[in-house]
This record gives structure tokens, C-alpha cells and sequence, in this order.
């Protein structure tokens, strides 16, 4: 669904400007259909800017560079604070109890559509970001998250735990395009950060490694490594937050491949099982608990999901056992559930996001 001048009539737009290729694209397209909005960049960065490689210097230089191109206003936001004391503190409180969370789905919720909301975001009638989603409004007045047409960039994932009224104010200008859609517009546009690569690590961490991010709060606590199968002992882990359930890679263990398939967290032991491609890596049934639902509750049976960011979608049907409770009968082998990890469901045509909940095994 594209955006026009009509639909958005004179309302106030904030645009979070990241100094990335998406955000800035999503400028342009405000900004040629006649609309002025104010740009805002949210500074987060490290505790100690000396000790982490950090790339936020540049980002708010490109910010800068795109918002005077179009004669926008940039306001920096500093919501430092709030990221280290709630995206943060979520992190390893899940990752300390053996689970797998994903801090860029907080991030959306907490941070870019929750603190800016209350810092700034509040006088501004809508909210632009550069997420590949696109947004419908149905007969009855309620507003659905949906897909991108571009299925390795969409990121409904990592959208589907903001709560509805967020949603509300959510506009995603470019997310009806393809990547390389927007990468043409960029360069026509002379954009100057036309042909930066996308960032890869944690939001707003720049290059910041994951395991050295949990390093820093955890420290490392070694214990067994146990083969499933035998009962042997073939190693020792750092720590059972540096790995995940189906991990197949950075194991360092000898006589490989090895896959990550169960913690206990209590005994503090990694188990492995060994092979290509272990039965003991899979699942089809599993249990959803603490269902967030996007836009209004519903019942559904036949679904689809995906539990992380990849392209596919996978049919399920789910047997509902509570009101936001449920367990997922999967048609496909599901490589590498793990508990904590956010199962996303979808309507049947993985058209429409529904929203989003935590795996528990």
C-alpha cells in the first residue's frame, strides 16, 4: 500500500531518521508528496564510548546530511538511558534464565515507538520509520500490520510486540517497496548514504558483538558440555548465554559438527548432539505463552509463523489451551526452537500480522 498527500491530510509526522539508506528514502517520500515533517535521530550508544566500537558518529553525520537535503528540521533525541535500563535489563534477565530473546522486537516496542513517544513522539499525530511493513485499515476502522512484498527485508517480526496503539501511529513509507527499489531512489536521489550497507548488529549497537554485548553484564561462567546421545563429556562452555538451541557454528569443540539442542540451566551444562542433521535439532509441536495480540484479540486456528527473521513462513494450526496461550502443530521440522525466542503468527496468506508470543518448551 503506498502513501498519498490525501490520506495524511495535515498531520504532524515525526520521521526517526537513523542515518541509514531506509529512513532516508522515507524523507523523500514525505517530503515529494508536499509534506514537511521534523526528522529526529535517538542517540544510543555505549556506556563507555572508548571501550566499543561504535558507529554512531557517522550515522548522526548522514542524519544530518539527509534532513538539510530536504530543508527538515533534526532534533537529537537521547534515549540512552532508557535503552540500557529496559531493552538491557530484558536482554539478560532472559539470556541469564538459558532463554533466547530478541532484543531489536523490545527495541521497537521500548524504545523507538515507546520512549521517543513520551519524550517527543507525543506531539506528532503519526510516527515514520524506515521498516519494510506496510499498514491496512479494514471496514470496521482498525488499522492490521502487514507484510512487505519484500520477504527477506520484511520486518513485521520485529514489530509484532508494539503495542496497538503504537500501531496506530506507525507509518511505514517505504515498506511497500523492494529493497533494491529503494536503493534505485536513493542513488537517483544523490543521496549521500546511497550505497552504505545495512547495519547487522543489535539495534542502535552498531558493531557491537552480541556475545562481547553479554560478556559485559554476565561475565562467563564455564560448565560442561555433554554429548545427548552418550552422556559424554567432550568440552566445556563459557557460558550457556553465548550459545543458542540449534547453534551448528563457533562451537570450537573438536570432532564436529556439533548442534547446541538442550541447556540446563540449574546444573549449568550445554548439551550437543552430533551430526549433520539431528532429529534432536527439530520440533513441530511447541507452546506459546503470553500472546501479545496486535490490533484485537482473535481465535484463530489455521495460521502461519515464522520464530526469527528469515523469509519463510511456515502453516500451523494452534490449540488454543488459555486466553493468550496455545500450542503450535507445525505441517514443517522446525530447525532450532528455543525457549524465549518470539513465535510470529500470521493470517493463512501471511498477509496480516496478528502478533506475536514467547516460546517455553
Amino acid at each position: 500500500m503506498t502513501i498519498d498527500e490525501q490520506s495524511l491530510g495535515d498531520k504532524r509526522i515525526a520521521v526517526l531518521l537513523s542515518g541509514g539508506v531506509d529512513s532516508s528514502v522515507v524523507v523523500y517520500e514525505l517530503v515529494r508528496l508536499g509534506l514537511h515533517p521534523d526528522c529526529f535521530y535517538i542517540k544510543i550508544g555505549p556506556e563507555e564510548q572508548e571501550e566499543w566500537d561504535c558507529s554512531s558518529e557517522e550515522d548522526l553525520e548522514m542524519a544530518t546530511a539527509v534532513a538539510h537535503k530536504y530543508g527538515c528540521r533534526l532534533e537529537v533525541i537521547d534515549c540512552h538511558q532508557e535503552y540500557w535500563d529496559k531493552v538491557t535489563k530484558y536482554t539478560m534477565d532472559k539470556v541469564r534464565a538459558g532463554l533466547t530473546p530478541n532484543p531489536d522486537v523490545m527495541c521497537n516496542r521500548l524504545i523507538k515507538f515507546g520512549a521517543f513517544d513520551e519524550k517527543r513522539g507525543r506531539d506528532y499525530d503519526l510516527i515514520a520509520t524506515g521498516h519494510y511493513a506496510q499498514t491496512e485499515v479494514d471496514g470496521e476502522g482498525l488499522k492490521w500490520l502487514c507484510t512487505s512484498p519484500d520477504p527477506v527485508k520484511d520486518q513485521t517480526d520485529f514489530l509484532a510486540q508494539i503495542y496497538d496503539w503504537q500501531l496506530k501511529k506507525a507509518l511505514f513509507p517505504i515498506g511497500h517497496y523492494m529493497k533494491d527499489e529503494v536503493r534505485v531512489i536513493a542513488e537517483r536521489e544523490h543521496l549521500v548514504n546511497a550505497k552504505r550497507k545495512d547495519s547487522q548488529g543489535i539495534c542502535f549497537l552498531g558493531k557491537v558483538n552480541y556475545n562481547d554485548y553479554v560478556r559485559r553484564y554476565l561475565g562467563e561462567q564455564p560448565g560442561d558440555v555433554i554429548e545427548l546421545e552418550t552422556g559424554r563429556r567432550i568440552g566445556e562452555h563459557k557460558g550457556l548465554w553465548f550459545h543458542t538451541i540449534g547453534q551448528r557454528k563457533g562451537m570450537g569443540f573438536g570432532g564436529g559438527p556439533w548442534f547446541v539442542v538442550k541447556k540446563d540451566v540449574g546444573m549449568n551444562i550445554l548439551y550437543v548432539s552430533h551430526g549433520y542433521d539431528p532429529e534432536t535439532a527439530y520440533k513441530q509441536d511447541f507452546p506459546v505463552r503470553d500472546f501479545h495480540f496486535l490490533t484485537k484479540r482473535w481465535m484463530l486456528s489455521d495460521v502461519t509463523f515464522k520464530i526469527r527473521h528469515t523469509p519463510e513462513y511456515h502453516p500451523a494450526t494452534l490449540e488454543w489451551v488459555g486466553d493468550d496461550e496455545f500450542v503450535v502443530h507445525s505441517k514443517d521440522r522446525i530447525h532450532g526452537v528455543a525457549p524465549g525466542q518470539f513465535c510470529v503468527v500470521y493470517d493463512e496468506h501471511h498477509h496480516r500480522c496478528l502478533g506475536s508470543g514467547e516460546i517455553t518448551i
